[in-house]
């Protein structure tokens, strides 16, 4: 009885154990951490809440504090590098190397601007955070690229999901920031430097690229996730109105935080609740040859095949068979996995970046200036963080929305994403407009606006370059259409906003007759300040959506096609077998699982017969 007892507890532990390391390494886990990770790796777009302390501590004038802002969108938006580290490197590397490189920068942006350090030249300052910006294209890369790989099918609901956790990551660090720090927003730059970090090292072993299994209720658990992310944003929004109407306390801000911290940890029970039906659905198949009805497995590099199981080789497309650089110039089909040069040098995405030049730099430098406007317009500055806030709750709001409603539209009425983004482009025009005017109180609903097109534009962007360019290479196209951002910053911020903001402040301390060295801070008043600024960026703007609807007209035959048809095709389809393909099927699935969750002893056993075994079964269900 004892050792009954004993073996029975032994059997226990070692399937507790079993469903623990199951959850732990199946890709809806990964799909969660990606979620935490992408849950703080907005620190960029919270510049506002602290650029008025480096401004003031450092002495800068507004082009100075510009200057700093491109840097930053250079840093966050220049991921090349991590593109191209992630192509030869497992992903945890690319997190390791943003974990370090935002840790540094924005750690000696608080020694700078609390005085601990020795003040340091603009172009250091400049350094710090372009380096700690960075840290957000290796986050992105490592979690998000990673994310879609795994979940090639559903691309727009996990780009939308995930960018949208980004979007709301600016109000989910200020209520953290205020129940750690109270009012001290120095302490908010100590916050970003060791809080994005320190998650990004807890889950360097979660993300990794997974074999791809297709699952029927795929799209329906994004959902579920999407649910739960809509309520962490309707109880930001809620707070954030109590927070500009009330004065917290740092009791009621701790309390705010803490249902914050809830409900982004809640998403960790449909994972487990998915993983385990997953897990029990392995152990069927295993034990009672089942023929399986859930899962689909995506071979994306198959192994080679046995001697005794050959197999005629596939014709190599007249594109690969070309040798050196030739073929640059000559892509293969839209859908098709373009090289790298193929992509940078294609017609496609000249258009698309162009168009996001100017739609993502008038955006982000809006969001950017927010604080400024708002002091020149008039608002009281405890509105500021309302402005911050809203646009982070409403990028969120648009990143969701884009990459589902897109997904949904793409795939009942065939809907170009071109076209989706061509709208938000023409959207975001009204938003600059309320700016530029300066109605009065129109400032909340220019926020609104300008976040929720920030945030579409950026799904609707990564979906497109994965859809015309493929997936091969998307670690690096990914990251270069990201350099627009920068590059419309810098023309618009910088060159645009930047310099017509002190000219005009120069005019009004002229008028007043004072002189430059009088003065503390570099400060203009009125509707003029930012007037002449955006009405240019909301030309750019137009100029942008126009050049987004000629590629809606070149790419409009590719989206009335079925472009996840090859993901299909080449799906090892093990639903409804014959009986003598049964086994068959069950043995292939069997390894492909244990593959996909890390069982090393049953993948190592079945991975080699794999692709064999599974082209074996197709054969005989199909006849062929």
């Amino acid at each position: 009885m004892v050792m009954a007892d004993a073996t029975a507890g032994s059997h226990g532990w070692r399937e507790t154990r079993s469903v623990a390391m199951h959850v732990l390494l199946g890709r809806w886990f990964m799909a969660f951490a990606a979620l935490l990770i992408m849950s703080v790796a907005g620190a960029t777009y919270i510049f506002s809440l602290y650029s008025g302390n480096i401004k003031t501590n450092l002495g800068y004038d507004q082009t100075s504090l510009n200057l700093l802002g491109f840097f930053k969108d250079l840093g966050a938006n220049v991921g090349v590098l991590s593109g191209l580290i992630n192509e030869v490197t497992p992903p945890w590397v690319v997190l390791s190397i943003g974990a370090a490189m935002n840790f540094f920068g924005y750690f000696m942006i608080w020694l700078a601007v609390t005085g601990r350090s020795a003040r340091p030249r603009l172009w250091l300052m400049c350094l710090y955070i372009c380096v700690g910006a960075n840290s957000q294209s290796f986050a992105n890369t490592g979690a998000l690229v990673t994310s879609v790989k795994n979940f090639p099918e559903s691309r727009g609901a996990i780009l939308g999901l995930l960018k949208g956790f980004v979007g709301l990551s600016g109000a989910i660090l200020a209520q953290l920031y205020h129940a750690f720090y109270g009012d001290d927003s120095e302490s908010l730059i100590l916050l970003i430097a060791w809080l994005p970090a320190a998650i990004s090292v807890v889950f360097l072993r979660t993300i990794r690229v997974l074999a791809v299994v297709r699952q029927k209720n795929e799209l329906k658990v994004f959902y579920n996730l999407l649910y739960v992310s809509l309520g962490l944003a309707g109880f930001l929004m809620a707070v954030i109105i109590l927070q500009n109407q009330l004065s917290f306390s740092r009791i009621e801000y701790a309390g705010s935080a803490a249902v914050v911290l809830f409900l982004l940890f809640l998403p960790i029970f449909i994972v487990v609740k998915e993983e385990i039906f997953l897990w029990k659905r392995k152990r069927e198949i295993v034990m009672n040859n089942d023929p399986p009805h859930q899962l689909k497995v995506v071979a994306e590099t198959p192994p080679p095949l046995r001697a005794s199981e050959p197999v005629p080789p596939l014709p190599v497309p007249q594109h690969m068979a070309a040798s050196g650089c030739s073929n640059i110039l000559r892509p293969p089909d839209r859908g098709e996995d373009y090289t790298i040069l193929q992509a940078l040098f294609s017609i496609d995405m000249l258009i698309l970046f162009i168009a996001t030049t100017f739609g993502v730099g008038g955006t982000l430098t809006a969001i950017d200036n927010l604080g400024q406007i708002g002091s020149a317009l008039g608002y009281p500055s405890r509105s500021t963080t309302t402005f911050v806030s809203l646009v982070s709750i409403w990028n969120y709001l648009g990143r969701v929305v884009s990459g589902f409603a897109s997904e949904v539209l793409l795939t009942k009425y065939k809907c170009p994403r071109p076209l989706l983004l061509t709208l938000v482009l023409l959207l975001s025009c009204v938003g600059h407009l309320l700016i530029a005017f300066g109605v009065p109180n129109a400032l909340y609903a220019a926020s609104v606006i300008t976040g929720f097109c920030f945030g579409a534009q950026w799904p609707l962007v990564f979906a497109i370059i994965s859809e015309i360019f493929g997936l091969k290479y998307y670690s690096t196209l990914y990251n270069f259409g990201a350099v627009a951002s920068p590059v419309g910053s810098y023309v618009l911020n910088v060159k645009v906003a930047g310099r017509l903001y002190d000219r005009e402040a120069a005019r009004q301390m002229a008028a007043s007759g004072l002189a430059r060295k009088d003065v503390k801070e570099f400060m203009c008043k009125g509707v003029e300040c930012y007037k002449t600024a955006f009405l240019v960026i909301t030309a750019a703007t137009l100029f942008g959506c126009l050049v987004s609807s000629i590629l809606v007209l070149r790419t409009r035959k590719f989206y009335r096609g079925d472009i996840y048809r090859k993901f299909r095709e080449a799906a090892i389809d093990l639903t409804g077998r014959e009986d003598d393909s049964k086994a068959a099927g069950v043995e292939a699935e069997a390894a492909a699982v244990a593959a996909v969750h890390g069982d090393d002893r049953t993948a190592t056993a079945g991975a080699g017969d794999l692709i064999a075994t599974a082209t074996r079964a197709v054969r005989q269900g199909r006849g062929t």
